[in-house]
């Protein structure tokens, strides 16, 4: 770890940084994210610790291109060392102050790879949320028209393609086509 420390406190437009050397604050200023980037690549190396959120891993990668000591750290023990009400520039100040701690334990960072089968992980079990979400309110709306439907996956499926079929079961042709078309998709 280099003897500066500099806590960053993440938001969506804005970044906090705060500068300590030694245990002196020397800044806490908010900068762009155009700034930050521009001040990560002009700095000399320092230790730079990202509160766990969001945008955390694309900086945490910036800030070790850059040649920077970076480290994450959990939001729990920000909230921990934070003194006074949360603001941007507390928290920024708290987050410099736990790279002071004995035995504080890093959170690893995500590389691009990992980053990227995470959000297909993710992607996938919301597709897999919303189907059956879909399947159920078919089901429900359905039942409403006295149609009755077996409630598994293969069921509701072979079901529906069965009451597609009998055309005379659902008086409303409309209903029918918005029953294809959400079975399709």
């Amino acid at each position: 770890m280099y003897r500066t420390k500099v806590g960053v406190d993440l938001a969506k437009n804005i970044i906090q940084v705060c500068t300590l050397h030694g245990k002196k604050v020397t800044s806490n200023v908010e900068m762009s994210t155009d700034e930050f980037s521009l001040w990560l690549a002009q700095s000399k190396p320092v230790t730079v610790a990202f509160e766990a959120c969001s945008t955390s891993n694309y900086w945490y990668q910036q800030a070790i291109k850059a040649g920077h000591d970076a480290r994450l750290i959990s939001a729990k023990l920000v909230k921990a060392v934070r003194q006074n009400q949360k603001t941007d520039k507390n928290d920024a100040l708290a987050i410099a102050q736990t790279l002071f701690l004995p035995e504080v334990s890093f959170i690893n960072g995500k590389s691009i790879e990992q980053q990227q089968l995470q959000s297909i992980q993710r992607l996938r079990e919301l597709a897999i949320k919303s189907q059956n979400a879909s399947q159920k309110q078919i089901v429900s709306l359905l039942l409403e028209l006295n149609i009755r439907l077996p409630n598994t996956q293969g069921g509701i499926l072979r079901g529906l393609e069965g009451v597609l079929e009998d055309i005379c079961l659902i008086p409303s042709v409309p209903l029918s086509r918005s029953l294809k078309y959400n079975l399709k998709t």
